[in-house]
């Protein structure tokens, strides 16, 4: 048998690949939007129909089948209903999804951002003020920034310990910063509603951890009762966090190192030359 190259590395072949990327990359998606919340009930309960189901063709139950057809038939009508929310937000999570060039954001701020907010947080984190700020970076916080007071203001370490200072009119609530700017201030964060966590944290905890579970922005805490800093990101909570460690964590996620940027998008640009199929020399 001749192997041919050639035919291997076909048109048809490659959008086969490419067929099969995109559906894992789809329930990876899928499975990251709704981790965390109510749902992932949902694809479980799916999961066991869909076995069921097979089951009863394989084997031959017709009355079986003839239930779980009719459980698929009006069960979409009740996840609808029933999910409502977990379906808006998973459809508002992909239409707003990295089509931005965050980079570009963050070679304009360098590191002065950074420390502005860590000089706030530093001083609140001491006097045990309890603080809740949101960073957006790829998917919008428009919804939650129109909750609360409209500011539009200069990131600055000043403001940011005048807002959340007790008993002031802004203090409720999270500031909001988007394209590093302080967007709005006394704004509502959605809270979570997932039970493992820890009963020991508060309604500031719970609303950073419920921003996480539906955005890929970072929230930081002070808490009021001890003093110590955590970040919500990526629906996961990182606690009692040390002023390096907070501090490395923002530079990494928010300072764009360009000379970085420049080599990687060099590499992506000699691996897609790389990938011209059939060229013969």
């Amino acid at each position: 048998m001749n192997f041919n190259l050639e035919t291997l590395i076909s048109w048809e072949n490659a959008m086969n690949v490419i067929d099969i990327v995109l559906v894992w990359y789809l329930v990876y998606k899928l499975i990251t939007i709704l981790k965390g919340t109510r749902a992932i009930q949902l694809l479980k309960g799916v999961l066991i129909i869909v076995l069921i189901k097979l089951a009863a063709v394989l084997l031959g139950l017709n009355t079986m089948d003839w239930i779980i057809n009719q459980v698929i038939r009006w069960g979409v009508v009740a996840v609808i209903v029933v999910f409502q929310p977990e379906i808006r937000r998973g459809l508002e999570h992909l239409g707003k999804a990295s089509f931005q060039n965050r980079a570009n954001r963050m070679l304009r701020t360098g590191d002065y951002f950074v420390q502005e907010v860590d000089t706030a947080i530093q001083y609140m984190a001491r006097r045990k003020i309890g603080a809740l700020i949101s960073i957006e970076l790829n998917d919008i916080l428009d919804e939650y920034a129109n909750t609360g007071i409209q500011l539009n203001s200069d990131v600055s370490s000043q403001l940011l310990i005048n807002i959340f200072i007790p008993n002031t009119p802004l203090h409720d609530g999270a500031v909001i910063i988007q394209d590093f700017k302080i967007t709005s201030a006394a704004s509502y964060l959605p809270l979570s509603e997932n039970p493992l966590i820890s009963k020991e944290l508060g309604t500031r905890h719970r609303a950073a951890i419920g921003l996480s579970e539906v955005s890929d922005s970072i929230t930081i805490i002070v808490s009021e009762e001890t003093g110590d800093v955590s970040i919500a990101h990526n629906n996961r909570l990182i606690r009692d966090m040390e002023q390096e460690d907070f501090v490395a964590y923002l530079k990494e996620e928010l300072v764009f190192d360009e000379e970085d940027e420049k080599i990687k998008t060099n590499a992506l640009q000699e691996f897609l030359e790389s990938l011209r199929w059939g060229n013969s020399e």
